[in-house]
Parts: structure tokens; C-alpha cells; sequence
């Protein structure tokens, strides 16, 4: 069986779901930090893809390293302090960037734990949806080490500096609704009621026009790390595309004719 499963469905919605319930989803490891980025890599080239659902199976989202692989000489740790930092650059670091310049949007639909680098996944997707049974813990600190996968720069955009700081330094676990009020996620379900939640709000954005779905993704990304100014050359050229494109022009044919339809009612 695959370590990361990936199926889309007739709506577009690309459910990719990693799927190692022994190590509780460990992402750490190459096969799954590789089986992802293929996933996602095939993801965003299929032309009939709208959306990303991630997931994971079994009990827990992900449970961030492999405890029994981090030792010098497995997994990620070598020996050599260089190499370590070479393994990291060459492994688990290559995710955050892959997320960030992907086009299509996605929705983790936290169905469990999702501890260290498993909460700090989460961060890289663009909606997180959390199932009652979730927790979060950005946990490094309790191992001795630090967020090696980008999460110093994930988490505080999240949940603001303070209390990115207060569960970085601590490592304290963070239920579902303490998600909810710290902003971690958008949204909290019943275990059960999770993926269809998720899919449920794929098949909203889906619904939109691709072109501008995908334009409004990259500029809310590019827009964390630029300045107003910049923000809107950027908006301004991205919208001289839009307005030219089939999408547009079908979208505002429909809104004037439900517009015409709605007139003609009118007493």
C-alpha cells in the first residue's frame, strides 16, 4: 500500500491523505516527505485539479517525526552536524516550499493529532479544518531541538507572535476549540462529519472560476511578505489578466442575466 494515497474525484477535489497509521503518519522520513511532494506535484500539473484535501489515516493527522528515527545515523540525523543540516535542507524543508508554490488551494482536514512537524503541515496548508478529536502541539522544544521545517515562520502567522511563542516555548498541546479561539483553525467538526466538511468547502471553491482561484491563492501568499505597494502592482497586473479571461466573461454573462431575470419580477 502507497505511503501517501491520492484520489480525485468528477468535482476536482484531490483528496491526498498519508497513510503510514503504524508511525501515526511520521513525516519525517523521505519516503513520506517524497510520496507528498509527489502527490502534491501531480496534483497542481492535472489540469482537471480545483482543490487539495489532506488528510491522514488511522487515529492522528501526523505525529511529526519518527521518535525511533531520529538518533545520529536515522532518518534525517547524521552523524556530521553539516550533513544533518544538508538533510534537512535536501528533506523535510523541500514541503513548506513545495506548499507555497502551489497554485491550488488546500484544506487539511486535521482528523487527529497533528504534533511538531505534523502541526507545522497543517500550517502550510490554506484552511485547517480540525475534527473534535484534534490537538496541536508545536512541541520541538520538549525533544530538545527547534522547528526545523519552517514553523518559526508558519506559526506566528497564524496565532500572532505571543502565542506562537507561549506553545513553541512550552510545547503544551492545544485542543480543538482552543484552536478554534486562537485562530489555528477555521472551523471545528465532529470526528465523523470531518472529510465531509472538508470536501464540502473544496466543492464551494471549486465552484469558483480556476483562473481567479488560483490567482487569489498566490496573491494572498505573496501579499504575507511584501509591502501595500507591492501588494498592489501585483493585484493590479493579476486583475488585467483576469479580465481577460474566458472564466471572467462567462461569470459576468451569468451575474446579468440573473440580474435581468431578477428585474423582470419587479412589480
Amino acid at each position: 500500500m502507497p505511503i501517501v494515497l491520492s484520489e480525485t474525484d468528477a468535482d476536482g477535489i484531490v483528496t491526498i491523505t498519508l497513510n503510514d497509521p503504524e508511525t501515526r503518519n511520521a513525516i519525517s522520513g523521505l519516503p513520506m516527505i517524497e510520496g507528498l511532494l509527489e502527490a502534491l506535484e501531480a496534483a497542481e500539473a492535472d489540469p482537471k485539479a480545483r482543490v487539495i484535501v489532506l488528510t491522514g489515516s488511522g487515529s492522528a493527522f501526523s505525529s511529526g517525526g519518527n521518535i525511533k528515527a531520529m538518533s545520529p545515523g536515522q532518518g534525517l540525523v547524521d552523524e556530521v552536524p553539516a550533513q544533518t543540516r544538508r538533510n534537512y535542507k535536501t528533506g523535510i524543508q523541500r514541503l513548506p516550499l513545495a506548499f507555497e508554490a502551489l497554485e491550488l488551494p488546500v484544506i487539511a482536514a486535521v482528523n487527529g493529532p497533528a504534533i511538531g512537524a505534523g502541526c507545522d503541515l497543517t500550517l502550510m496548508c490554506d484552511v485547517r479544518i480540525a475534527g473534535q478529536s484534534a490537538k496541536f502541539a508545536e512541541s520541538f522544544v520538549r525533544l530538545g531541538i527547534i522547528p526545523g521545517d519552517g514553523g518559526a515562520w508558519l506559526l506566528p502567522r497564524a496565532v500572532g507572535f505571543a502565542k506562537a511563542s507561549e506553545m513553541a516555548l512550552t510545547g503544551d498541546l492545544v485542543g480543538a476549540d482552543e484552536a478554534l479561539r486562537i485562530g489555528l483553525v477555521s472551523r471545528v467538526v465532529e470526528d465523523g462529519a470531518l472529510l465531509d466538511e472538508a470536501r464540502a468547502m473544496a466543492r464551494r471553491i471549486a465552484a469558483n472560476p480556476p483562473h481567479a482561484t488560483r490567482m487569489t491563492k498566490r496573491l494572498l501568499r505573496q501579499a504575507w511578505n511584501n509591502t501595500l505597494s507591492a501588494v498592489l502592482d501585483m493585484s493590479a497586473a493579476m486583475q488585467a489578466v483576469a479580465h481577460h479571461t474566458d472564466d471572467y466573461h462567462a461569470a459576468l454573462a451569468r451575474m446579468n442575466a440573473g440580474q435581468g431575470r431578477a428585474s423582470s419580477k419587479r412589480p
